[in-house]
């Protein structure tokens, strides 16, 4: 019915076309009166960032233009980090705010066994980086890990430096990422930064690239500027050779993944920040 909700929140799926069900007897997003129904049924609408903030230019110009004039016709938009409100502001003119991402800790249960070597955070395509993360691990141990993941490729199989688990839930995923010392995660396309604060929850230290909140905020000692390999190298040599370090980075992350990213954070950052 009209008018039946206060807010009304999209994720703008990154594939479009044969998006609706054919049942539906309509295939097309692009086509489909999206932002029409959103208002008649909502007061207010948004629409929340997917992906790293540059993905939806990789589309058509057709889906490019459709993209933009979609966001802009709402009446604000949420976003994945601190630098993205800027981008999406510049772009559309519209107020902006972090909607932080948050791990829902029921049922769950801290590992304290840390027995494993390194995971890293991705596979070995361009937007997650996972050649990078590969070098930088095998600088801490021999011993690398790596989930699959949606893009991995088929020959990753055949790499004789890393091991893969199976593809799992994410519960599984949380539960089995406890087991390991150290993550890295190079990856230059910032999101959700969901496996640095995965590894927060853990109190793992994590090397990664600054721009990503998560990572920025979880893991300050462990961040270097996009590229900075070296940096990251020095890093992980420290991780593994210098025990009091370890576990101050360890026991920083765990401080502010419960100051910042625990349920009862991601409520009161919603109350303070949302816009209406």
């Amino acid at each position: 019915p009209d008018d039946s909700y206060d807010i009304g929140i999209i994720i703008v799926p990154k594939r479009r076309r044969k998006w609706l069900a054919p049942s539906s007897g309509n295939e097309n997003l692009l086509s489909y009166p999206i932002l029409e129904n959103m208002k008649r049924v909502c007061g207010k609408v948004s629409a929340m960032q997917e992906a790293c903030l540059w993905y939806w230019q990789d589309d058509t110009i057709e889906e490019q233009v459709w993209y933009y004039n979609l966001i802009s016709e709402m009446d604000f938009l949420f976003v994945h980090n601190e630098i993205d409100k800027n981008y999406f502001k510049g772009l559309t003119e519209l107020p902006c705010e972090v909607l932080q991402s948050v791990i829902i800790e029921d049922g769950l249960k801290l590992s304290d066994k840390k027995d494993r070597g390194v995971m890293i955070g991705g596979n070995f395509v361009s937007i997650y980086s996972g050649f990078d993360s590969m070098a930088i691990a095998n600088e801490y141990t021999d011993d690398v890990w790596a989930p699959s993941m949606g893009r991995k490729q088929k020959q990753e199989d055949m790499i004789e430096d890393i091991h893969y688990l199976p593809y799992l839930s994410w519960r599984d995923w949380i539960m089995t990422l406890g087991d390991y010392n150290i993550g890295v995660h190079l990856m230059r396309t910032h999101a959700a930064g969901t496996f640095a604060m995965n590894c927060a929850f853990h109190g793992i230290p994590c090397i990664g690239y600054y721009g990503l909140d998560t990572q920025e905020f979880l893991h300050p000692t462990t961040s270097v500027n996009v590229g900075d390999l070296e940096k990251a190298k020095e890093i992980a040599d420290k991780l593994r050779d210098d025990s009091d370090f370890y576990d101050e980075c360890s026991k920083t992350s765990k401080t502010f993944f419960k100051k910042f990213y625990t349920e009862e954070a991601w409520k009161h950052h919603w109350n303070k920040q949302f816009i209406l």
